[in-house]
């Protein structure tokens, strides 16, 4: 009996050492439901990209966070195109400087790609006639965020990047305008 008790004892204190070390899992955050198709700007000339773009808008999973950043993107280099990003994205700083790969027109793929964070596909699912406004989203849905080149988003082109957003099934309600 003596025994068993010792044996259930450490048996309890092994698994109560093994909880407190373990690593703990991820949390991903989607705002998008990943069931709805998602569309990129097939008809965007990345040469037009090129300049600095200020974040106006990102999803997050509760108001705060961070401060809004930015985007400079460079002159494409075939099919890569410099890329610096500094941006607010679900709530934390996420920063990214190098060559994004240029696929197919509207999406940019950062060279150190992973399937979450800054570094997963962007694609363009959004720009204003004058290229004045960009909205990137995820296939993931963990990322989006609206860029614009004054930093000042009028009325018209937020419902229209809200539209777009919403049709591309995003949660409207996480949207954080800064």
């Amino acid at each position: 009996m003596y025994r068993l008790t010792v044996l259930k004892l450490a048996t309890l204190a092994l698994l109560a050492l093994t909880a407190c070390g373990a690593p703990k899992p991820e949390i991903r955050q989607a705002y998008r439901n990943q069931g709805q198709p998602i569309y990129s700007n097939a008809v965007l000339d990345p040469a037009r990209l090129q300049g600095d773009w200020h974040q106006v808008a990102s999803f997050a999973a509760s108001p705060g966070g961070c401060k809004p950043g930015g985007v400079r993107i460079g002159a494409p280099q075939g099919a890569s195109i410099p890329l610096q990003a500094d941006l607010c994205l679900g709530g934390a700083r996420q920063r990214f400087a190098g060559q994004a790969a240029l696929p197919v027109p509207g999406r940019l793929i950062p060279e150190t790609a992973t399937p979450q964070g800054i570094t997963q596909p962007w694609w363009i699912i959004w720009a204003d006639v004058d290229l004045r406004t960009l909205v990137i989203g995820t296939p993931t849905g963990e990322m989006g965020f609206i860029l614009e080149r004054s930093g000042r988003l009028p009325a018209d082109r937020l419902t229209a990047a809200r539209e777009i957003l919403d049709w591309n099934g995003y949660d409207l309600g996480r949207l954080q305008l800064f």
